[in-house]
């Protein structure tokens, strides 16, 4: 069995930090369990398909549109206050720190940075915000080709090939933490509305032993120092019903989008999703 936290694993320090608490947690429970790099640019999908899954972090919309569906786990608390104790998270939308824009309408007419299709935070989420503005005319010049990681996102509106990209929140948490002269080179105009967080997920009966193994990682010393490190309060018991919304959202962004045209011109990644552009 393998465990994984790609998603999150921001930075290199960051990764390290994973593998650690990883460790540290799995090594309490009673089965063998590795834990696999699968780094980019190996697609992150082939990751979540695999059969011998003990502790992968997935992103709530692929498991939502899964069949079947992995065993959820846990899910993440980020610490921070905003979350206000719960497993949940959102998309913040960056500009550059020096942009002139001050609001997301005011990036309309430029270019917009997405993850893949296959993300809540990078593609599902900030669409379905941008519904509220969807008409008969394109509301961006480009949808550019796509950014597979926080950091890609980032770093494509810092070097200026984007005006505006969506970032999970918790993963802007880490990159303020751990890469703070990057991340001060944006700034938030927007946030869209919490929804359940990443989860980590297993296959079959595996689930067991290990949710136990996270439920209980904050009482101790050790694994306390490196969640606290990882911004993380600790791991609650995930609500299927929450990861359910992000399906229905999904359905519904994707109808709306294949009507209205979003941008000019996407990358074909994009546009074969959004043929209304």
């Amino acid at each position: 069995m393998i465990a994984n936290a790609r998603m999150y694993s921001v930075t290199p320090e960051v990764a390290a930090l994973w593998r650690s608490l990883l460790a540290a947690v799995l090594g309490k429970v009673d089965a063998p369990i590795d834990i696999v790099d699968h780094a980019p640019p190996a697609p992150i999908s082939e990751l979540w398909q695999r059969p011998d899954k003990a502790a992968v972090f997935m992103c709530g919309l692929p498991w939502s549109l899964a069949a079947p569906r992995p065993a959820l786990v846990v899910a993440p608390i980020p610490s921070p206050a905003a979350y206000g104790g719960r497993a949940c998270y959102w998309t913040d939308l960056v500009v550059r720190a020096n942009s002139p824009f001050q609001s997301l309408e005011q990036t309309f007419g430029h270019r917009l940075a997405l993850t893949t299709p296959e993300s809540q935070s990078g593609y599902a989420a900030p669409l379905y915000a941008l519904m509220a503005h969807g008409g008969d005319k394109p509301l961006y010049r480009e949808i550019i080709e796509p950014r597979f990681t926080p950091m890609g996102a980032l770093t494509a509106v810092i070097e200026n090939k984007a005006e505006v990209a969506p970032i999970d929140s918790y993963a802007l948490a880490l990159l303020a933490k751990y890469e703070p002269a990057l991340t001060a080179q944006v700034r938030v105009i927007k946030s869209t509305e919490p929804t359940a967080i990443p989860a980590v997920v297993a296959s079959g009966q595996a689930a067991v032993g290990v949710a136990a193994a996270f439920l209980a990682a904050g009482a101790g010393v050790s694994t306390r120092a490196l969640m606290d490190q990882l911004l993380l309060h600790g791991f609650a018991r995930p609500e299927t019903a929450a990861y359910d919304a992000l399906r229905e959202r999904f359905l519904a962004m994707q109808a709306f989008w294949r009507r209205h045209p979003l941008a000019e011109t996407a990358h074909p990644l994009f546009a074969a999703e959004l043929v209304g552009h």
